[in-house]
Order: C-alpha cells, then structure tokens, then sequence
C-alpha cells in the first residue's frame, strides 16, 4: 500500500497504520517523488489505484468534504494537491504499471445536491 498525498494524522490513525505493518510517509511539505512511485509499483506486478478525493485541495475543488462549511470534522486535515498534480501521479502511474482496478471514495458533490434541493421545489420538476 503507497499513500500518495497523505496529510497529518490522527495519533490512533498512525497507531492502527503502524500495528498493521503499513509504511507510510506523511506529505505535508512535499508529495512522495516520481522515482519514489515508481520504485513502490516495481515491486508488483498489477496495481489498483483508490482515489480519496479528500486528497484534492478543497479551495481548488469543492467536491470534496473539507469544502464544506457545514460540516465538522474529526480535525483531520485537508488534502493539499492540485488537479494538475493528481492528473500527473494517475499519469505516471498509468505509465509504469498495469492498473487493474480503480476506487473513487469520498467524491461529494455538494453543489449537486443545492441544486437538486432548489429544482425539486419547482413544479415542472415534480410531474
């Protein structure tokens, strides 16, 4: 398992991590590097790829928890990559591995949903 973007921790998220056997390297200043991925995936044959979306800077992309106002969290931190960076690391994932699967989590389409709340009120909605 290769956590790419992972921010700071809880201390029982880091607890449980380290009880499991996962190495993992929080990337608060800087993302795991281009030679360190491919090193991680030289070591596996298939690879499947889980996208937190949490991982995406929420003031660049508003589908994500953290964008929220209305809610509270748990104080974990918000992710801090851009799309082009995302776009980069699935990129050069697709390049050196043979991606067999692919997750999507915590994708929360706020503004959908406002939106939806707004037209459902409309009467040519409702027929």
């Amino acid at each position: 398992m290769l956590y790419i973007g992972l921010q700071g921790l809880h201390d029982y998220q880091e607890k449980f991590l380290k009880n499991s056997g996962v190495r993992f390297k929080v990337q608060d200043t800087d993302f795991l590097s281009d030679e360190g991925i491919i090193a991680f995936m030289s070591g596996f044959e298939h690879i499947l790829v889980h996208l937190d979306i949490d991982v995406l800077n929420a003031a660049l992309f508003s589908d994500t928890y953290f964008a929220n106002p209305e809610l509270v969290g748990d104080g974990a931190e918000g992710g801090r990559m851009t799309m082009e960076k995302l776009a980069d690391v699935l990129k050069l994932i697709e390049d050196h591995a043979d991606i067999v699967g692919f997750t999507i989590a915590e994708y929360l389409p706020f503004s959908a949903q406002r939106l939806h709340n707004l037209f459902s009120e409309m009467q040519i909605f409702r027929k």
